[in-house]
């Protein structure tokens, strides 16, 4: 088996090939933009072509898909609404806008691996596995991807059932037998959160590391399968600029991948339609939340309203101009009465409303200090 760089449209993949010469023969049985030699030209004029003419032998349309389709945005949604939201103290009301927000999020990737599932049926030469795809990351493919150029371990293939070191299970395994070629596919529904992590490259070691006991997993577990080509692809649901050269492929290139004309198409129909569906949902939900606080916040400027009248602060936040003494003796009602300087009378109600400037209630503002020893 030999490894390689794999030379793809607008770019390249990581690949695992057996046979050089068979991966060249494939290699120009597809167009190729961006490519270098004698397929130069052809990719040039693939660029060029109008768009309805065919770049694959397979095709699929909307039309032909849609009820299906339709069939798994509606178990996607009953999914989505089918979840119990738990009681948070900080969402309050919103917990349930922030539950269908973390479903949709879970939802979306697996809507795109059960459409991906059956818009591959277009393509007789295509096999979908979905099932079982824990693969073994056997430790001398581990040591070998994080010690070595990608393009170094050309020819090197290991046994599946060696010392692992844990598994990895991909979203979708694609195996297309006229070409010997098989697919690991991770779907996301976006690569934005992966941006500023080392998490895209910990997946993509994990998917290389895989990649390279694939071969002799599919022989021993799925009928003999053989396979001269392993690729691994990161496919982005939100279809942002792609880089091929690192294993991250839009979801509008989906057509090369399944070699079947209009999947792309059908899958951005796909997420316009969830989308909507999606939407609506969160609408209810925030009218809802939007709702009962309203009635909360009502409730409360009502009940209050004739209870608490404004009122200026009795804080004196600049401390007092005169010590607590003479501040005392200045507001004795009648200086020539006894009276106990901490009568009740001296002190209007805290609910009055009073019609002259309010008397400050002076206490101490400041840091907190330590408690004086007795």
């Amino acid at each position: 088996m030999s490894t390689n760089t794999a030379s793809v449209p607008y770019g390249e993949v990581l690949r695992s090939i057996i046979n050089t010469s068979e991966a060249a023969a494939a290699a120009t049985s597809r167009p190729r933009p961006f490519g270098f030699g004698r397929n130069a030209v052809e990719a040039v004029a693939s660029i060029r072509e109008p768009a309805v003419l065919r770049r694959h032998p397979h095709l699929v349309r909307f039309a032909d898909v849609e009820a299906e389709l339709d069939l798994l945005i509606d178990r996607a949604i009953a999914a989505i609404v089918d979840g119990e939201p738990t009681e948070d103290e900080i969402l309050g009301h919103y917990v349930n806008i922030a539950s269908l927000v973390r479903a949709v999020s879970f939802r979306e990737g697996k809507l795109l691996e059960q459409a991906v599932d059956r818009l591959a049926q277009a393509n007789p030469n295509v096999l979908v596995l979905t099932q079982s795809l824990k693969l073994p990351l056997v430790k001398a493919a581990l040591e070998a991807v994080s010690g070595n150029n990608w393009a170094s371990l050309d020819g090197i293939k290991l046994d599946c059932e060696a010392p692992a070191k844990g598994s990895y299970t991909p979203d979708l395994i694609i195996v297309n037998r006229a070409r010997h070629t098989a697919y690991i596919l991770d779907l996301k529904r976006s690569l934005a959160s992966y941006g500023d992590t080392s998490r895209l490259e910990e997946l993509k070691i994990k998917m290389m590391a895989s990649a390279m006991v694939l071969p002799d997993w599919l022989y021993k577990t799925q009928k003999r399968l053989m396979v001269d080509t392993v690729e691994v692809a990161i496919v982005d649901g939100a279809s942002r600029p792609s880089d091929h050269a690192n294993g991250v492929w839009a979801l509008s290139e989906i057509d090369d991948l399944l070699e079947i004309d209009g999947a792309a198409a059908c899958m951005a129909e796909l997420r316009r339609r969830f989308g909507l569906r999606v939407q609506k949902l969160l609408e209810v939900e925030a009218r809802k939340a939007i709702g009962v606080d309203g009635r909360l916040v009502a409730a409360a400027v009502d009940t209050g309203a004739s209870s608490i009248a404004p009122k200026p602060s009795r804080i004196n936040l600049n401390g007092p101009s005169r010590t607590f003494e003479e501040e005392m003796a200045a507001r004795s009602f009648d200086d020539d009465l006894p009276r106990d300087p901490w009568d009740d009378d001296r002190f209007d109600p805290a609910n009055a409303i009073e019609d002259d400037e309010p008397r400050p209630v002076f206490f101490r503002v400041g840091y907190a200090r330590r408690p004086a020893a007795h």
